[in-house]
């Protein structure tokens, strides 16, 4: 059944279903190689199993879920290829989004780079990691919209979407945001000079950071990727 937000958004069971498990996917609080049960979520919710299997092939459709006939469903363990393929296609799309914005950047832009800045150093003096994931999406998004590219976010985010998890891993192994902010203000720095070699330098540098992170976490939790032959 279809509620009507606030904002006059419809909103059905399969977007509250498919909201709820990618939540729990992206935090980790389902980890890679969970079984899920199609029967448990539709109780759960209330629902028959007919929305429940629509967010399910939502979410396998961005590679989040594994589903296959007969066998139960789980959350889908990391591709090693997929990541290379992922972050190849992120950092084409970046490093344009980077120059441009380098080019196009004026006075309002530079301001609402700084408001950014701001919340974020508040979110990491809090210690809030959701804060944060929330305001490094909303970074990014904002340098697509000073890039004059708002149309290059929707690649960025399908990309992103597939080392999140990854990401989450990162910020809960050990205290990496206060860093990652430092990359940002780099990036920022950059573009408010209008200097697109280095906004381009500290972009890279910042997508870099993940690489150590997927190598160990390759090494000490093999269970959560899929062997090289899938």
């Amino acid at each position: 059944m279809a509620q009507v937000t606030q904002f006059g958004v419809r909103r059905t069971s399969v977007d509250d279903i498919y909201a709820y498990l990618y939540d729990e996917i992206s935090s980790l609080r389902l980890r890679p190689g969970d079984k899920i049960s199609e029967a448990d979520i539709a109780t759960q919710f209330g629902v028959s199993r007919q929305p429940v299997r629509d967010a399910f092939s939502r979410l396998a459709t961005q590679d989040l879920l594994l589903i296959r006939p007969q066998r139960a469903t789980e959350v889908k363990r990391f591709s090693m290829r997929e990541i290379v393929k992922s972050r190849f296609v992120r950092l084409a799309v970046e490093k344009e989004i980077l120059q441009r914005a380098a080019e196009q950047c004026d006075s309002d832009d530079a301001k609402q780079l700084d408001t950014a800045l701001q919340l974020q150093e508040q979110s990491v003096q809090d210690r809030n990691i959701d804060q944060f994931n929330a305001l490094d999406y909303e970074f990014h998004k904002l340098l697509c919209q000073i890039a004059r590219s708002e149309f290059a976010f929707d690649v960025i985010v399908s990309e992103k979407s597939k080392v999140d998890r990854l990401c989450t891993l990162s910020l809960s192994k050990g205290d990496r945001m206060p860093e990652l902010v430092e990359d940002h203000r780099a990036i920022a720095a950059a573009i408010k000079t209008h200097d697109p070699v280095e906004a381009i330098k500290a972009g890279v540098h910042h997508l870099s950071r993940l690489d150590e992170t997927i190598a160990r976490i390759s090494e000490t939790n093999t269970n959560y990727f899929m062997p090289e032959s899938q």
